[in-house]
């Protein structure tokens, strides 16, 4: 059934009861969005005036459980909050270099299984490649980051009042170039935004892995974490 049937089919039960009135306090939050489109389209034009002439009120007390609380930030989270908020949109960090040996690949090759020829067959890559060589796998430079960006060094932490730093996952990820054996990369990466959450803080990150001598990067991801206080 359509929402302006729907509504329509209400207001004539409700209009028997003498109770029209109700109509406004029973539209509930979704349809109230519909609400625009319905005036637009309602057949019942004497439902459609006396619509027009009972606005929606605004959300009071005794349905503000339906809003959401305001999130309260851990002392520490909230200074952190402010101290990266002036480096929104700015390049927050650069990586050293890291060389990508056939060793690494092949390690990579037993955990996840991805035997393909192009990453563990020199002679063959040689021969029929158009690389002219072995190059690694996408995931491999994609699960490199935490080293690449050095979010990972207990000795020293990036963010030392945050008691947990957890993957929240990738909004989006390019493989622009692929990297060959003997390879160096290295990764760059923006603070495109930060916000409050439960217990801590979301930051985006923009993150840009480098190919030294190459102008074409390995990999660009969008990378969301989540720091717990």
């Amino acid at each position: 059934m359509k929402v302006v049937d729907f509504i329509k089919k209400k207001s004539e039960i409700l209009a028997q009861a003498q109770h029209q009135f109700q109509l406004k306090e029973w539209i509930s939050p979704t349809i109230r969005d519909y609400w625009t489109e319905f005036l637009n389209k309602a057949n019942n034009t004497q439902l459609a005036s006396w619509v027009r002439e009972h606005p929606l009120r605004p959300l009071t007390n005794d349905n503000a459980e339906a809003q959401p609380k305001a999130i309260v930030l851990h002392p520490e989270a909230q200074t952190l909050l402010i101290e990266l908020s002036n480096h929104i949109g700015q390049e927050i960090h650069v990586g050293e270099w890291l060389e990508i040996d056939q060793q690494r690949i092949d390690q990579f090759a037993e955990v996840t299984m991805d035997f393909q020829w192009i990453h563990t067959d020199p002679e063959r890559a040689a021969a029929e490649s158009p690389f002219k060589t072995t190059i690694a796998h996408g995931f491999l430079t994609l699960s490199l980051l935490p080293v690449l960006t050095e979010s990972v060094n207990p000795d020293e932490p990036m963010y030392p009042t945050a008691k947990m730093a957890v993957n929240y996952g990738l909004n989006q990820v390019r493989y622009p170039y692929p990297v060959k054996v003997g390879n160096k990369l290295r990764a760059r990466t923006r603070l495109a935004k930060i916000e409050p959450i439960k217990r801590g803080l979301e930051l985006t990150k923009e993150i840009t892995i480098e190919i030294e001598g190459c102008r074409r990067p390995a990999c660009v991801a969008e990378s969301i974490v989540r720091l717990y206080f």
